[in-house]
């Protein structure tokens, strides 16, 4: 990706020259000179981006920009790394090698000197070529009006499977009490995914099989993670559950299915072993269970069930295509006249394929007014439409890759790195962007939030599935389509984007291989161990991912195997590596920005605060307490800090600045998001005053002390998100309860979420949080409150969208539609003393939503009212109840 290439290293050249020039100060001339030359590239690099997969001599010449840019970023990033250690070491060792780094300097500064130059050149020579093959092929590019902003397409809007769904929901919903499988099949981009989803979410398989679970088997599926994903239905993988083989976890599964009534849906099966191997978790009670089975193979299908035929997915007809392609480039079912011909001659030559449909209409909205865009579309499209699928899937989706903007392309190539049909977490894409400088800072627009702006920008394309939104509309979780996996990986392979590695062979690596010492990004999604021990090279590798579900405690002799061999890292996701001890040697990668920590220990050293460049740190350690020594104030690019929920982190008291060296000022540190969780001794004044822009909170401990005196906490203004766990010992009891709760005034003004758990709080107090301006999410965990009647209060939660209230005594629950104007979900867990749910949530407008997780059968009636009430009035509603024998 030559101009991602060149934005990064911009901003790095930017950022070294800026704020560590200290570190570059024998070389900074020439760094400064590399910077300006390279920047001559930016303007013309955004519009051959366009259109370089057309001209053979603008892909050449860009991948050779793309080469020297590598270089000139290695190099620069090895000076670096050894002038910060050279910095770090003691004054002896600094006189021994001093003669060692003048030689080093002359060679660096040669070096960037002759790139420069390079650059230059290619500059010179190439200036004139790239202009005129612009202007050449630039026609029907260089006229593409600026894009607008495209309109949310739902995945809830399915056009032409209403009746597919309905045969298929009297296949699963009638007939024999034995176990069935229902098979669908068809080509790839049809729509069996889109079809079986569909069914998932329809409301007679919710009221028919209250324990249904979604799993993707992929054509290189893990029996073990299959297993694990259905589990996790059922209750939250322990860590004994992760140390069972295959073996036993079928047998745990089992016995977990056999006790009620299931349906499994089994997306995208690839072959008859991978069915043999997982239908033995599946047991048959004679309950009326049921499996649904999407593949690509038909042997497969049969193979499944032998007496019954599979359900073949038929194409869509000439009028369902014109219906999707209007929905999907328009977000109407109303065309403008103009646009009709075209547009109706465009969803014909799609031939009834459904991802062909989709691709393009992403490519249409963009241009949705501009008739001489679709009437260009609607004359080239014949061309893509060929005998040989994958090429049609392949030239469909390059057409659309190679429509977005220079910025996009590799944050879509990004999405190759995760496992097939993984869900990805948002967070964490995001956080990976940012690290990898694929997010380009805008004043006044945070890093995090311009991130999700094109997320949301791929998703409205076409390009990225949204998995689940949050309750305030964003996206929770996101992956990408099959066909557009493949095609990331292969465009991925192209342009040595990233390297991956499913089955790592020994006998086959040899350290010395050049082809794998040019990688840049590694994902691993196996073998993990194999791999480490093999003693890796990975002089050029800036990212390493580690998917696999096998967790594993690293030997102390390979402890360093990453840190000495990946020595140019900026993201190290290793969830699945456990280290013993903190790895000294980790701090010596000083561009790390992006950092997963898995370990056992419960110190963070002083020498971490060296890694200058982390934007965020996940710590997930088996120690119940994690104490920071590292001075953290050092970090100022320093974002997200989490560790896992079992711990609670101590921080370190920020020194008070030092008046001949420092300004009070320069220990403060904008940037910082996230620190979650963290004790309650930590929340200071001095801390947070040093993050004035913190987001989210998350405090564990005793905090009975800490809500005595709120007023640290309230002073954080940007504050959204907070966590409060009163985690006392031995576990809570009345001696646990918190008797005083701060007032209204002294909570965070932008409040939009708050948990709590274990305070143990009269429900008087509600009255307080019903009075907060900002507040839509309340989550009252296990023993949040304490008390057998709650009277909720008039004029409170005028803006709470969702309450969930946990284990609690609570029996008397009284409140009407005007204490929860604005309630859209209810959830209810192990409230086993209600009586019943407020009828009067009958009235509240906006629910759509009530959850019962084992509460009372008088809970259920009372919501099974609300329920009828609900949909008598025609608003949609849904209810879950679980155990279904709650139902009276």
């Amino acid at each position: 990706m030559a101009e991602a290439s060149v934005e990064f290293l911009l901003q790095n050249l930017k950022d070294l020259l800026l704020y560590n020039a200290h570190l570059i100060l024998d070389v900074k001339e020439q760094v400064n000179s590399l910077y300006k030359n390279i920047d001559l590239f930016k303007a013309l690099l955004k519009d051959a981006a366009n259109i370089r997969n057309k001209n053979q001599f603008l892909k050449t010449t860009m991948n050779q920009i793309r080469d020297v840019v590598y270089r000139a970023e290695d190099i620069i990033d090895r000076f670096v790394t050894e002038s910060a250690a050279r910095k770090a070491q003691g004054r002896i060792k600094k006189t021994l090698k001093k003669i060692g780094h003048t030689r080093t300097l002359l060679n660096v500064g040669k070096d960037i000197e002759s790139i420069s130059a390079e650059v230059k050149r290619i500059h010179d020579d190439k200036k004139e070529h790239i202009i005129r093959a612009l202007q050449q092929e630039g026609e029907g590019f260089a006229g593409i009006p600026k894009k607008r902003e495209a309109p949310i397409v739902e995945e809830e809007n399915v056009v032409g499977f209403k009746d597919e769904a309905e045969k298929i929901i009297k296949l699963l919903t009638k007939g024999s009490e034995e176990l069935e499988v229902i098979s669908v099949v068809g080509m790839p981009g049809l729509g069996k995914t889109t079809l079986a989803k569909m069914i998932f979410r329809d409301p007679t398989i919710k009221y028919e099989f209250y324990n249904r679970v979604w799993v993707f088997v992929s054509q290189e599926y893990s029996r073990k993670d299959v297993f694990l994903n259905i589990l996790r239905h059922f209750d939250p993988p322990s860590d004994n559950m992760y140390r069972m083989d295959d073996e036993e976890l079928a047998e745990k599964l089992c016995r977990v299915l056999e006790k009620e009534k299931y349906i499994i849906f089994m997306d995208d099966v690839w072959s008859n072993e991978a069915w043999d191997g997982l239908k033995i978790a599946f047991p048959d009670k004679k309950n009326g269970s049921r499996i649904l089975l999407t593949t690509r193979m038909k042997t497969v299908a049969r193979h499944a069930k032998r007496n019954l035929e599979p359900h073949d997915l038929r194409f869509l007809d000439d009028k369902e295509s014109w219906e999707l392609l209007k929905w999907k480039a328009l977000h109407s079912k109303e065309c403008p006249e103009e646009l009709e011909g075209d547009g109706k001659h465009i969803a014909i030559q799609c031939k009834g394929l459904p991802l062909a449909i989709v691709v393009i209409g992403g490519i249409l909205r963009d241009n949705n007014n501009e008739i001489h865009w679709w009437k260009n579309v609607a004359k080239r499209v014949d061309a893509y439409i060929v005998l040989d699928q994958v090429k049609t899937m392949a030239n469909f989706i390059e057409m659309s890759f190679n429509h977005l903007p220079y910025h996009l392309k590799a944050c879509f190539l990004y999405f190759g790195m995760f496992p097939e049909d993984f869900q990805i977490p948002v967070w964490k894409l995001v956080r990976q962007w940012i690290a990898e400088g694929f997010i380009q800072e805008i004043e006044g627009i945070s890093l995090e939030d311009r991130a999700e702006e094109y997320l949301e920008d791929l998703v409205n394309r076409n390009l990225v599935m949204v998995g689940e939104r949050r309750s305030n509309g964003k996206i929770k979780t996101c992956h990408v389509h099959d066909m557009l996996h493949v095609f990331c990986r292969m465009q991925a392979a192209e342009e040595n984007f990233f390297h991956e590695i499913k089955q790592f062979d020994p006998s086959k690596y040899s350290p010395s291989d050049h082809e794998w010492q040019k990688h840049r990004r590694l994902c691993i999604h196996s073998c993990v161990y194999s791999y480490l021990s093999s003693k890796p090279i990975g002089p050029n590798v800036r990212s390493f991912l580690c998917f696999s579900s096998d967790d594993f405690d690293l030997p102390p002799a390979d402890i360093s195997s990453i840190s000495g061999n990946f020595e140019l890292l900026r993201v190290l996701d290793g969830k699945a590596i456990h280290f013993p001890r903190f790895p000294n040697d980790l701090t010596e990668l000083i561009h790390l920005r992006y950092l997963v920590l898995s370990c056992h220990f419960k110190i963070l050293p002083e020498t971490f605060s060296r890694l200058w460049n982390l934007q965020t740190v996940i710590v997930q350690t088996t120690s119940r307490t994690l104490e920071v020594k590292a001075d953290i104030w050092k970090m100022m690019r320093l974002r997200h800090l989490k560790t896992n929920s079992n711990t609670s982190s101590s921080l370190p008291v920020p020194l008070p600045a030092n008046k001949s060296t420092n300004t009070e000022g320069s220990l403060i540190n904008g940037n910082v998001r996230t620190l979650s969780t963290i004790s309650p001794q930590s929340c200071t004044q001095d801390i947070f005053a040093r993050i004035p822009n913190l987001k989210k909170l998350g405090i564990r401990g005793p905090l009975a002390n800490l809500l005595n005196s709120f007023d640290s906490v309230g002073k954080l203004d940007h504050l959204e998100n907070l966590k409060l766990l009163n985690d006392v010992h031995p576990k809570p009891s009345s001696e646990g309860k918190i008797a005083r709760f701060p007032q209204k005034y002294q909570f965070p003004p932008k409040l939009n979420k708050l948990t709590l758990e274990n305070t143990r709080l009269d429900w008087k107090h509600m009255s307080t949080l019903g009075m907060l301006d900002s507040l839509e999410i309340l989550k009252l965990r296990d023993y949040a409150f304490d008390g057998e009647r709650w009277q909720a209060e008039d004029g409170g939660f005028r803006v709470l969208k969702v309450l969930q209230i946990g284990r609690t005594n609570l029996v008397t629950w009284v409140a009407s539609a005007r204490h929860f104007p604005r309630l859209k979900s209810l959830y209810l867990r192990h409230c086993s003393n209600l009586g019943e749910v407020p009828l009067g949530f009958a009235d509240v407008s906006s629910l759509q939503l009530i959850d019962l997780h084992r509460t009372t059968k008088s809970a259920a009636a009372s919501a099974m009212k609300i329920r009828d009430q609900q949909t008598n009035k025609g608003r949609e509603f849904k209810l879950s109840i679980f155990p279904p024998d709650q139902v009276q």
